[in-house]
């Protein structure tokens, strides 16, 4: 009996982590290994789009471990100079963030720390901005939800977390595995995938340890509606021309 097998289309979203306005990488969410790539990120958004890359995630590192977001000019001068539909995250804790950071041009905003801490208000938002407008961001270690810039560890499980955020209508999940950012090991595809059989209508974003083209593959074949991209790139294991396979 032949065996069939079915290819998704995946979004490839390559990240851009900001820290005094630079563009940098850290690994497992660690300041104190914060590495600089690029003083300028709107030329690396530039490249990227050039390249064929139609989305960003970009991430305000100052802002997640802050509480409130630092790099609105970044933020304001890629959505600018630049078509790319851009999510945003770090340090969106209030509906006036929110609503500034539309403002500054992002697509989509992500948001982890107070979807965790105050899911009222998470859910008011839901109804405010529009499932559409809102990524909800599940950072887990061990299957825990971690906040704050991956600063602070919670009790609660991955499951239930986003039990609660399914039945409130939420389309888009961000799922980063800490102990997999930045190692250059590979993604978490056994959490991915219980997480895509658990809730087939959820967009899925995978986060966290790709490194190759067939961790990519892998992950499209399962089912990830995207996969973001970050210190492969940086470190040169993978190159926007390798990429071009996926964005056609």
């Amino acid at each position: 009996m032949m065996q069939l097998f079915y290819f998704y289309t995946m979004l490839i979203i390559p990240a851009i982590d900001i820290i005094d306005a630079k563009c940098v990488r850290l690994t497992k969410g660690d300041y104190d290994t914060k590495k600089i790539y690029n003083e300028n990120p709107v030329e690396v958004a530039k490249e990227f789009e050039a390249n064929g890359i139609t989305h960003l995630h970009l991430v305000d590192l100052d802002g997640a471990k802050s509480g409130k977001v630092v790099n609105w000019n970044v933020l304001e001068a890629i959505t600018q100079n630049t078509n790319l539909k851009v999510d945003f995250s770090g340090g969106i804790k209030s509906k006036e963030a929110a609503k500034q950071a539309f403002n500054c041009g992002a697509n989509q905003i992500a948001v982890g720390s107070l979807a965790a801490k105050n899911k009222k208000e998470f859910v008011d938002w839901i109804w405010e901005f529009g499932e559409e407008k809102l990524i909800l961001g599940a950072d887990v270690m061990n299957e825990k939800i971690a906040v704050s810039g991956w600063q602070e560890n919670s009790t609660q499980d991955i499951f239930s977390f986003l039990d609660f955020y399914f039945e409130e209508g939420i389309d888009y999940v961000l799922c980063t595995d800490i102990s997999k950012d930045g190692m250059l090991q590979g993604p978490s595809f056994e959490l991915y995938d219980k997480i895509i059989k658990e809730y087939e209508e959820i967009k899925l974003i995978a986060s966290g340890g790709v490194t190759s083209i067939a961790d990519l593959a892998a992950l499209q074949q399962m089912g990830c509606y995207a996969a973001i991209v970050g210190k492969a790139l940086y470190e040169n294991k993978l190159s926007l021309k390798d990429l071009q396979s996926f964005l056609s």
